[in-house]
């Protein structure tokens, strides 16, 4: 997946648009999707007060999706031929994000009495609206508490796909 994930990396990299005002792409890429976020060039013009911050991120980001979509579009039209997946876009103004089109993939699970128990705490105090969006909410406080321990996570992963490759069939089993 690593050498996948860099082949479509370079590939976004060699296709995005000179006038996108962008300071580079970062893929992110999976089975189903590949969600390509533009670094905004225009991080450098935000003000320093924090409020003026958000409202000014927030008008780039909608500035840059409503220029940028017949372009997005038409590249994002080749790569879902080329890579057989969905393509999502954003873009990253200073620290924030914001996604303009991504995909909710269903993902199932068997979940023991004192798990569900966690989900219908957060339903209940009215953090979610059902259990599905709980469970989405924990990956996200997962995803934004633990960075560094999943940034370890990966890269060990990535030393085993390089160790598998190099087995006898270079298959996985």
């Amino acid at each position: 997946m690593a050498t996948e994930t860099a082949t479509i990396q370079k590939w976004f990299e060699s296709h995005v648009d000179d006038k996108w005002g962008s300071r580079g792409i970062k893929v992110t890429v999976d089975s189903e999707e590949i969600l390509a976020v533009v670094k905004s060039q225009a991080t450098d013009d935000l003000p320093g007060d924090l409020g003026e911050r958000e409202v000014a991120s927030k008008r780039i980001a909608r500035q840059f999706r409503k220029e940028t979509r017949q372009s997005r579009m038409e590249l994002a039209h080749e790569a879902q031929e080329f890579f057989e997946r969905k393509v999502s876009w954003g873009v990253q103004v200073g620290e924030d994000s914001y996604l303009f089109t991504h995909i909710a993939v269903p993902s199932m699970t068997r979940l023991r009495i004192n798990e569900r128990e966690v989900l219908d705490t957060l339903v209940n105090s009215g953090v979610a609206g059902s259990r599905s969006e709980a469970l989405a909410w924990c990956v996200r406080y997962v995803g934004k508490t633990e960075k560094e321990w999943l940034t370890e996570m990966r890269e060990a992963f990535k030393s085993v796909e390089a160790v598998r490759q190099k087995g006898p069939s270079g298959k996985k089993s």
